[in-house]
């Protein structure tokens, strides 16, 4: 194993070889988080052969610290707060409350620009792959993993090319398996394991959840979403 992945096709298909226990699992569903996990996410269920779909989560930048995660929200209303974060960062009501309004529309925006109509796939009673492009802080993850639960899994997995060195330990409680291929003690940055980080688009998210359609067979997902629904996944757009 390099210490370094050369794209997020190449850290793909590292994470895919530590998932390997799972070819052949008839029940097996990836949902990769916009937009970086997507192209990480299509390899793993490219080698697992099984469902690929989105679970939009958007992080909430602490002010004048963009980058820094203060919490994240998910599909579904689903809010995670980083309190180690709140600690050391001030932040007043109206700029939460700000920060969670402003995401929560490009959050939508994302949703529809991904899935269009299509309903989520069903993931009730089945052991669920929950894909990154790395972690820092685990509050997008954490996010995810709130939203994923309403939806009764029978398993979740936490999935990441990368993370910092002790990480799996925040998620004991709320995953039963975390896989990593690299955990360093010195971590700055998910950018410093790659080579090439650049921002993924939509339209390279879009075209990984189409091209997923191939190995996906025509399905019918009920109940989590709210009524019966028929989708085919033979050539069709997500």
């Amino acid at each position: 194993m390099n210490e370094i992945f050369q794209n997020r096709i190449d850290a793909g298909r590292q994470l895919a070889a530590s998932l390997e226990h799972f070819v052949g699992h008839t029940d097996v569903v990836v949902l990769a988080l916009p937009r970086g996990g997507v192209p990480v996410g299509y390899e793993v269920a490219s080698v697992l052969q099984c469902p690929l779909d989105v679970l939009v989560v958007r992080k909430l930048g602490a002010p004048r610290n963009p980058e820094l995660a203060m919490g994240a929200i998910a599909t579904g209303d689903a809010l995670y707060l980083n309190e180690s974060v709140l600690r050391t960062v001030p932040v007043s009501e109206e700029q939460m409350l700000d920060a969670i309004a402003r995401e929560r529309i490009e959050l939508h925006r994302r949703e529809f620009a991904y899935r269009g109509q299509r309903p989520p796939a069903a993931v009730e009673g089945k052991t669920v792959i929950v894909v990154d492009d790395g972690m820092a802080t685990g509050s997008t993850m954490h996010a995810a993993l709130n939203a994923l639960r309403t939806r009764r899994p029978k398993q979740i997995v936490v999935a990441v090319p990368v993370c910092p060195a002790g990480a799996e330990a925040g998620f004991e409680s709320i995953a039963d398996e975390f896989v990593c291929v690299m955990q360093p003690d010195w971590f700055t940055g998910i950018g410093q394991f790659y080579i090439d980080f650049a921002q993924t688009s939509d339209e390279e998210v879009q075209a990984c959840l189409a091209s997923a359609q191939a190995w996906q067979p025509k399905t019918t997902t009920s109940g989590e979403d709210g009524g019966a629904h028929v989708a085919s996944t033979e050539g069709g757009k997500a």
